[in-house]
């Protein structure tokens, strides 16, 4: 089939380059600004469209290539993945197998932004992945035509699931395509248009990772695995320091303690023991002015404290 890819990311090159491995074409490529966490930018859509003699449009607002769509006509699909801006109906219609997207949330639950994390901080037990058809000017909505799933615990860094979606998602745009090549009527699941089934997750900043000791050790565990690269960490204050964590566990020890939510309770080699208004967390890698290490490196005495 003839693919036209929008978006940004390392994910949605990496399909590409699957799709065009499978002898697929694409003539048409569409980008914008890359996020601060994304490894590839808009030189690197630019390479791709170059390789595969595609055009190469990089442009915030969809509508601004719809000549380029009817000029290159006829594209069968669009593959599409964090596009900065919605897409209207009208250029979705252009092509005659519509967009597909990839979003890493349990579709109808878990729309939006941020929704890994989100589902990390929630407590879920596992994270969703489709790929579904989209519809014009509505925020993940459409027929799911692949699903898959990631098992999560308590322990499950966002990284993980970032590393799950990187080798998934080229192999299920592929399927998708393939599917939908054979049958074009091809549907997985259709989705509900009940509200009261979505779960709507809006943005996070780098600064919801700022630490409460004030609440449990679980709830702190969550927002450090949520937190997690490739994004900028959970992180609280040291002596006029920011202090990043990375790498944290629950303290099962069942010890009943008085202590200030932050306190510093055992420094041990190479973990530290801090207190929570509810339970202890075990600090395992921490991060100070750029340099990563054991936190016994820089919380050597029970009377230090994290704020």
């Amino acid at each position: 089939m003839r693919i036209a890819i929008i978006g940004r990311t390392e994910i949605l090159i990496k399909a590409a380059e699957r799709l065009l491995d499978q002898g697929h074409t694409i003539p048409l490529v569409i980008t914008s600004k890359e996020a601060p966490e994304y490894t590839k930018s808009t030189d690197d859509f630019e390479r791709l469209a170059s390789d595969s003699k595609a055009e190469f449009i990089q442009t915030p607002r969809i509508v601004e290539v719809l000549d380029a769509i009817q000029r290159l006509s006829p594209i069968d699909i669009g593959v599409s993945m964090n596009y900065t801006g919605m897409i209207p109906q009208d250029i979705i219609d252009l092509f005659p197998h519509g967009i597909l997207n990839a979003h890493g949330g349990d579709l109808p639950r878990y729309r939006g932004n941020a929704c890994q994390a989100w589902a990390i901080l929630n407590g879920e037990e596992r994270i969703g992945l489709c790929v579904h058809k989209m519809i014009g000017d509505e925020l993940d909505s459409g027929n799911i035509i692949v699903r898959e799933y990631l098992a999560i615990d308590r322990d499950t860094k966002i990284t993980k699931c970032w590393e799950w979606m990187t080798n998934r998602i080229p192999a299920l745009f592929l399927e998708s395509v393939e599917k939908l090549e054979q049958d074009s009527g091809y549907v997985l699941e259709q989705q509900s248009s009940d509200p009261r089934k979505a779960l709507r997750c809006y943005p996070r900043k780098p600064e919801d990772g700022l630490i409460d000791w004030s609440k449990s050790n679980l709830e702190i565990l969550r927002l450090i695995n949520a937190s997690n690269k490739p994004y900028s960490g959970a992180f609280c204050e040291f002596e006029g320091q920011k202090m990043i964590i990375w790498d944290a566990e629950l303290v099962d020890d069942e010890e009943t303690f008085c202590a200030v939510p932050g306190q510093v309770t055992l420094v041990g080699e190479p973990s530290v023991e801090v207190a929570c208004n509810q339970g202890k967390l075990r600090l395992k890698e921490v991060e100070v002015a750029g340099t990563s290490g054991n936190p016994s490196r820089w919380l050597k005495s029970i009377r230090k404290r994290l704020q």
